[in-house]
């Protein structure tokens, strides 16, 4: 038997033995607001994303405030003998990327919802490229989740993981230790899409609402000013 949301309990003690002193060792905690995450029930967290360590620590965040968080991961990890059979008993998710089997990572998403998951996006899709660090334009994924099922969309920020390993280092800076801050928002009013169609205007408003809503918890962590328009990732070609 499982928790609902949750995994078995031996894969939760064996992500917690190996992420709770990883966490502890790198990082000091600056948590703020944790009260605003919905102990029970169904939930999209949306954050932003700045190196390949935040998943970890915001991982470690979550867990220490009752919440399972359920991660989308590459699915080529789904492959790896041994640590796919893990990431799938932790109840990670498949991403497939520029791919037309993506609608699946959003179908095991709603899955893991009417299970009462607590589902944690990165609306930007991969670590920002700003200049500064602040959140890029979102894709539309947890916007199109949140009006499809009606649960509610957490809005966290975070700041200091990109100090211990920027976004395409492979060499952590270790010393002198950081301070890993997180800031947690209120649910992100999405009450103005309820009744009209999803197609793509709506999701695009919803998902700048989405974005807004962390680049100001950001802007609030990190005592500056955000800017004015969120940064576009220049597109292949």
């Amino acid at each position: 038997m499982r928790r609902p949301g949750w995994p078995t309990k031996f894969w939760v003690a064996l992500a917690v033995v190996i992420v709770k002193p990883i966490s502890w060792l790198l990082v000091k905690k600056d948590w703020r607001r944790a009260d605003l995450l919905p102990r029970e029930g169904a939930m999209i967290m949306a954050t932003n994303h700045l190196s390949w360590l935040d998943p970890i620590l915001i991982a470690h965040f979550l867990y220490n405030n009752g919440r399972w968080p359920v991660i989308l991961a590459k699915a080529a990890l789904f492959t790896v003998p041994g640590l796919g059979r893990a990431v799938r008993s932790l109840l990670a998710i498949p991403v497939y990327r520029g791919s037309a089997d993506a609608i699946r990572s959003l179908g095991s998403a709603e899955e893991r919802i009417a299970e009462g998951s607590c589902v944690m996006f990165y609306p930007e899709g991969t670590c920002t490229r700003d200049p500064n660090l602040w959140p890029m334009e979102g894709k539309t994924g947890a916007a199109r989740l949140a009006l499809e099922t009606g649960v509610p969309v957490i809005p966290v920020a975070h700041w200091g993981a990109q100090e211990i390993l920027p976004y395409g280092s492979k060499r952590p800076r270790l010393l002198p230790r950081k301070t890993f801050r997180v800031l947690v928002g209120p649910p992100v009013d999405l009450s103005k899409y309820q009744g009209r169609p999803i197609q793509a205007d709506v999701l695009r408003e919803a998902t700048a609402d989405i974005m807004a809503a962390i680049t100001a918890l950001l802007a609030e962590l990190r005592g500056e000013k955000a800017p004015d328009a969120p940064f576009k990732k220049p597109s292949r070609g």
